[in-house]
């Protein structure tokens, strides 16, 4: 069969969406041909190229003129100036567009010196904000962030005066995630961008193609879903019966899984849940494809539309869940149709872990799908992306990584898991450094205990250069409540280790639980504060809590648990087209805290108001936080307590030696560099020998060569301990 996969647009700029990846390599191990396109990325240079902004300020300049007017006319002064500068530089943005994309790709460094030197280089709003609040004349350094923002100024130009439903990375996100109808969807569909835009793309990339036999359209977000449905409508008139059009992903899986809407079936032909793997092999098995006169018995985990009904899945079969799990723990990411050069590195935040998601082509994969906790109250832990734990073969997953960087040039790995397995990360990381440390990665886990200062150590050794993870409610009693199944020592230790082995740290926070209150929010406030003063966070982000119908809380609410919970559900009468979020009574009673909770966190992740008091955020009363003001100092003395002990060689671990090279300084004193520290020793000859096979970088046949010598030697186990901690590492 002949298939393609589509990302719709639009999704984050820098780095292709990875599920496209995932269905690619699998159709192609089932011997199909396969092709990927990226039109999120196609649709940024459509709008953002010298064609597309001369197309865009033909479209819009009446209509910005007018608003230009209306601003005046309101007393908005800076409104209508802005406005105006856009339309009275123009040619300026249309001239330089090319460049600013190109130096956003890493390239054209030479027109960098130009563009912050110029004074006939375009400016925008947030061009200007940037360049004012810097306290020291701009380098050509800065001239990326300055292209970022010209990116963002430009598209504020499109949100405002030709169509508001428009953001650089979603679109129409509001309209998929209110309470609406199908048909309130429909409605927006012929939208300026989508029309003027998408369209023409479509046409230029699909038209003269050949009717592929399957086109799978892979909705991540929902920021996507309008586009993702507007590229089905247009496949649908131009192939007719001739293609058969699915639709999966992310947003399918969570807000589509009840889906009744028969209209949705003038689009596609079937939706295809959670991983894909198992109803494609259905599909395909089924023979349907061939003789699609009459809808088949159900299949696993694929909704068929007919002319005029629908065919739900089944979402349990024993042989296909074997088959998916089997190709789960096999399946390389296929980037192999991606050119990462073309996508654009933006910086748009010197916050070092903001830079670290945005400024880098990151090749995308996971170590293992779904999360191996899976319990928290607030996730989705009846849906197969978080309840589906199932762990990749990590050397077959490396030696695929490995090969993709090094065709495409691209060295940084984004681990995409719900929560990386230590056991695992643990893996990857010395297959890393046993092929020479080629790759720098990263991703998202579980602040627990597993993550030692040694583990830690070793990591970044070996390659790791960011954690993020759920810290969510910062005290004890909320991580019960939301069953975190981790404690604040857990969560300290694990960002101390981190820090200390200069692995950059993220931490997601929630606020506006069911059972919140203006206390539990000041408590969690104060306890990040404390975080960031003592230097274990570098950036977090606070998200209102969301219900979800497929989450823990509501799961166990059905079951008669929760008392303080009171969800609100739809009315029967109400057709709602994505259903998964739910509303609660009392959700709005904490909306109020956001901007607060905001304005104090960026001014934290920057290093400034460290020591001002929380209450002093809010403009409306709030009670003073009953957390212990050394309470994170203690935290971090009980860290290093738990860090002090002695290695125990009966313990099933082994030992690495993270040191610099032993050079000799006098007779049998020995200096080396760790952690950028430099330390000596008085140690043995034969240790010094034994010690630099003990190097992850080592054969496994040198370190097990040497790790079993010092396991046979009291006499080297007792030098060793002093070496515990500088240099040294217990895992």
């Amino acid at each position: 069969m002949n298939i393609i996969v589509i990302t719709p647009p639009l999704v984050q700029l820098n780095s292709p969406y990875p599920s496209g990846a995932y269905l690619t390599s699998f159709f192609k191990s089932l011997g199909h041909d396969c092709h990927w396109y990226d039109l999120s990325l196609e649709l940024v240079y459509a709008i953002f190229s010298k064609e597309g902004l001369t197309k865009l300020f033909e479209l819009s300049e009446e209509k910005a003129l007018k608003l230009a007017d209306k601003a005046q006319s309101e007393g908005d002064e800076n409104t209508a100036f802005n406005i105006r500068r856009y339309i009275s530089t123009k040619n300026n943005w249309i001239n330089w567009i090319d460049d600013i994309l190109l130096i956003l790709c890493g390239k054209s460094r030479e027109k960098e010196h130009q563009f912050l030197f110029s004074p006939y280089a375009p400016r925008g709003a947030r061009m200007e904000n940037f360049l004012s609040s810097m306290d020291r004349e701009p380098s050509v350094d800065d001239v990326r962030f300055l292209c970022s923002y010209a990116l963002a100024d430009l598209g504020d130009y499109v949100s405002t005066v030709f169509d508001t439903e428009f953001s650089l990375i979603r679109y129409a996100e509001h309209l998929t995630v209110d309470e609406r109808s199908f048909s309130e969807i429909e409605k927006n569909l012929d939208s300026p961008v989508m029309q003027h835009f998408y369209q023409p793309l479509l046409e230029k990339r699909f038209e003269k193609m050949p009717a592929p036999d399957m086109v799978c359209i892979s909705i991540p977000f929902a920021g996507t879903f309008l586009p993702a449905l507007f590229t089905a409508r247009f496949l649908k008139k131009l192939y007719g019966d001739k293609t058969y059009l699915v639709i999966g992903g992310g947003f399918v899986n969570t807000e589509l899984r009840e889906v009744s809407e028969l209209s949705l079936g003038k689009y596609i032909d079937a939706i295809s849940y959670d991983r894909g793997y198992g109803s494609y092999k259905a599909l395909f098995d089924s023979g349907f494809l061939q003789n699609r006169k009459n809808l088949p018995k159900p299949l696993y985990k694929l909704r068929l539309f007919g002319a005029d009904s629908i065919l739900p899945p089944l979402f349990e079969q024993k042989e296909l869940e074997v088959y998916e799990t089997n190709l789960t723990a096999q399946v390389i990411p296929d980037y192999s149709d991606i050119d990462f050069s073309l996508y654009p590195r933006v910086c748009d935040d010197k916050n070092p872990m903001h830079r670290l998601w945005n400024d880098g082509a990151w090749i995308k994969a996971y170590l293992a799908h779904g999360c191996y906790w899976h319990k928290c109250a607030f996730c989705d832990t009846q849906l197969d992306y978080v309840c589906g734990y199932r762990p990749v073969n990590v050397e077959k997953l490396y030696r695929g990584l490995l090969q993709t960087a090094r065709e495409k040039g691209v060295y940084g790995i984004h681990f995409v898991d719900e929560a990386l397995p230590p056991k695992f990360l643990k893996e990857f990381a010395l297959l890393n450094a046993r092929n020479g440390n080629p790759l720098y990665f990263w991703g998202n886990v579980r602040f627990e205990k597993a993550f030692t200062k040694d583990l830690a150590a070793l990591l970044s050794f070996c390659g790791f250069g960011g954690a993020s993870a759920g810290l969510e409610v910062a005290t004890g009693d909320g991580l019960k409540v939301i069953n975190k199944g981790v404690d604040i020592d857990s969560i300290a230790g694990a960002c101390a280790a981190f820090k200390e082995a200069g692995i950059l740290v993220h931490a997601y926070m929630i606020y506006g639980f069911w059972y919140d209150t203006a206390q539990t929010i000041i408590n969690s406030m104060e306890t990040l504060r404390q975080f960031f003063q003592a230097g274990l966070l570098d950036s977090s982000f606070w998200h209102k809590f969301v219900l979800t119908k497929n989450s823990q809380v509501f799961y166990e609410w059905t079951k008669g648990q929760h008392d303080d919970l009171n969800p609100v559900l739809p009315k029967a009468s109400k057709s709602i087209f994505a259903n998964n979020n739910l509303h609660f009574k009392g959700e709005d009673k904490y909306q109020k805290f956001g901007p607060p909770l905001e304005n104090a966190l960026s001014s934290w992740m920057h290093g400034q108001a460290l020591d001002r008091k929380v209450t002093k955020w809010f403009d409306f009363p709030v009670p003073p936080p009953t957390v212990a003001k050394d309470f994170m100092e203690k935290a971090i003395a009980r860290y290093e307590e738990r860090n002090s002990r002695k290695i125990d060689f009966s313990e099933n671990k082994k030992l690495y030696w993270l040191g610099s090279i032993l050079v000799e300084t006098e007779a049998s004193v020995y200096s080396w560099i760790y952690l950028q520290e430099e330390f000596a020793k008085k140690l043995t000859r034969p240790l010094v020998e034994l010690l630099k096979k003990l190097s992850p970088l080592s054969s496994i046949e040198d370190y097990d060569k040497a790790f079993e010598s010092i396991k046979k030697s009291p006499e080297m186990q007792k030098q060793i301990q002093g070496l515990h901690n500088i240099g040294l590492v217990f895992v």
